[in-house]
C-alpha cells in the first residue's frame, strides 16, 4: 500500500504539471518548449510566397519586404566593387537608371548587400558612395550575417529576384543575357527583369522564370 500511494502522488503531481504547462500563454511553456520558425527560415522557391525579411538601410531604417504588399519588386544581390556590378551600372549597363525607370511604373526596387564584414564591397561608407555615384534612388540594405542572402540563395552580384504583386517569386537568375558584357553575336541583349516584369504587366505568365546568375561570388 505504501508503495502504491507513492505512485499515485507521484502520478497526480505529473498530471499537475501538465495542466500548469498548458495553461501557460505561447512561448512560455518551459524550456524544453519548441519554437515553431519555419516561416522565417523557409528558402526562396519560384512559384512559391517569397520569404519575408527585414534589414536595415545605410541609415539604420528597418526596411521590410511585407512593406511593399501589393507590388512588384525585385532584389538585386549587389556588392559596388564587384567588376561587374561596376560594369552593368556604367554607361550602357543593364543595372543603370533601371531602378528608377520601374519605379515610374510602381515597381519597387531593393539592393542588398550579403557580403561579411571585412569583406569586398563591405561597409556603409563603400556602399553610401556608391549608391551616390550611381544615383541609386531605391533603398541598399546590409545583410553581413548573410542571412537573407543564403535564404534566396543568392550566389553572386548581380544575382537578381522578381516577386510578383500577390508576394510570389517568379523570376531568378542574371540581369541579361551578356555575362561577358554583350550578347553572343546572333542574339539582341535581352533584360531577363525587364523581359519579367513585362509579361506581369500583360497578365502572362514570365517566360523565361530562371536563368543562370553570373558575377561576382557573394561575398559570405
Amino acid at each position: 500500500m505504501k508503495h502504491l500511494s507513492i505512485w499515485i502522488a507521484a502520478a497526480l503531481a505529473s498530471l499537475a504539471l501538465v495542466a500548469i504547462a498548458g495553461a501557460l500563454p505561447a512561448g512560455e511553456k518551459g524550456l524544453d518548449a519548441k519554437v515553431d520558425e519555419p516561416a522565417r527560415t523557409a528558402k526562396a522557391e519560384l512559384g512559391k510566397p517569397a520569404p519575408d525579411f527585414e534589414l536595415k538601410d545605410l541609415d539604420g531604417k528597418v526596411v521590410k519586404l511585407s512593406d511593399h504588399k501589393g507590388k512588384i519588386v525585385v532584389l538585386e544581390w549587389f556588392n559596388p566593387e564587384c567588376p561587374f556590378v561596376v560594369r552593368n551600372y556604367g554607361e550602357n549597363g543593364s543595372l543603370r537608371g533601371q531602378a528608377a525607370r520601374l519605379a515610374k511604373d510602381g515597381v519597387v526596387w531593393i539592393s542588398i548587400n550579403s557580403g561579411a564584414e571585412g569583406k569586398q564591397g563591405t561597409g556603409i561608407e563603400k556602399n553610401r558612395k556608391a549608391k551616390t555615384s550611381w544615383k541609386m534612388e531605391h533603398a541598399l540594405l546590409l545583410d553581413e550575417k548573410g542571412e537573407v542572402g543564403r535564404r534566396y540563395e543568392a550566389k553572386t552580384t548581380p544575382h537578381m529576384y522578381v516577386i510578383d504583386a500577390k508576394g510570389v517569386l517568379v523570376y531568378r537568375g542574371a540581369i541579361d543575357n551578356a555575362p561577358s558584357g554583350k550578347p553572343e553575336a546572333d542574339e539582341k541583349l535581352v533584360n531577363y527583369v525587364d523581359a519579367a516584369i513585362a509579361d506581369l504587366k500583360a497578365g502572362k505568365p514570365v517566360a523565361k522564370a530562371d536563368t543562370k546568375a553570373y558575377g561576382c561570388s557573394v561575398k559570405y
